[in-house]
């Protein structure tokens, strides 16, 4: 089974990484992620993951009294941090060589992220866990890994979800929502459908970077959607 992308980057959020807990990191969730990503290493993929920090703080839950926005965005940056160290050991444990590279210094932790170098690690077959965000405010990890696509040279974002694709509305409020199997970058901004922000999409239809999205939660399914199998909703051109 030859891979449909050679190269791409697979965006996790934070919530992938608390699996049956409100809050946290939970080690069943890790090994999980980390075997389906070594799966898909092992057929010669090259790898960039971006990571969010939802499951150790959430901005928008921030007490607005006593902590300003940017401040609340720097503590989510840091928490993409937590995420990325807890992936990179899990996944060095399973065998494959990983790099952590920050949008900000810490060299304590990880690499300061530079683009040459990034490329290089991935050329070499390891693992690049990018954290910190864009290193901004105001700027989602969606966004984050539709740079980091951009400046690598991936062939595609691959946004892990608990769903398996984009649905006209939440289907598990909504039983009568409907999936899409493929969108078009314009529609996915028209209807408003909220699987990456505004910014994040404009830049993959300003590049052509098609997004696939697809449940991570099913044993086999990165294999599956890399292979070009598998239910997922893909956003492209027309």
């Amino acid at each position: 089974m030859k891979p449909v992308y050679k190269r791409f980057i697979l965006k996790l959020s934070g919530e992938a990484l608390k699996g049956k807990h409100g809050f946290g990191i939970d080690s069943e969730a890790l090994i999980s992620i980390a075997e389906e990503i070594k799966e898909v290493r092992e057929m010669g993929c090259e790898i960039g993951i971006v990571l969010g920090g939802g499951n150790i703080y959430r901005g928008n839950s921030r007490d607005k009294k006593i902590i300003d926005p940017v401040t609340a965005d720097y503590i989510g940056m840091l928490a993409t941090v937590m995420n990325g160290l807890a992936l990179q050991n899990t996944l060095e444990k399973t065998g494959l060589d990983t790099r952590v590279q920050s949008a900000f210094d810490m060299k304590q932790f990880c690499e300061m992220y530079i683009r040459r170098r990034a490329i290089r690690h991935l050329e070499k077959k390891r693992v690049v866990i990018f954290v910190g965000g864009t290193g901004n405010p105001y700027f989602t990890t969606d966004t984050a890994a539709a740079l980091k696509a951009i400046e690598t040279g991936a062939e595609a974002i691959l946004k892990a979800t608990k769903v398996d694709g984009i649905y006209s509305s939440d289907p598990v409020i909504d039983p009568s929502a409907k999936r899409y199997d493929t969108l078009s970058y314009i529609e996915v901004l028209q209807k408003r459908l909220k699987i990456m922000d505004a910014s994040a999409v404009s830049l993959c239809m300003d590049n052509n970077i098609p997004v696939v999205v697809f449940n991570l939660f099913e044993k086999g399914n990165l294999k599956k959607i890399v292979t070009g199998k598998g239910i997922k909703t893909i956003v492209k051109g027309n």
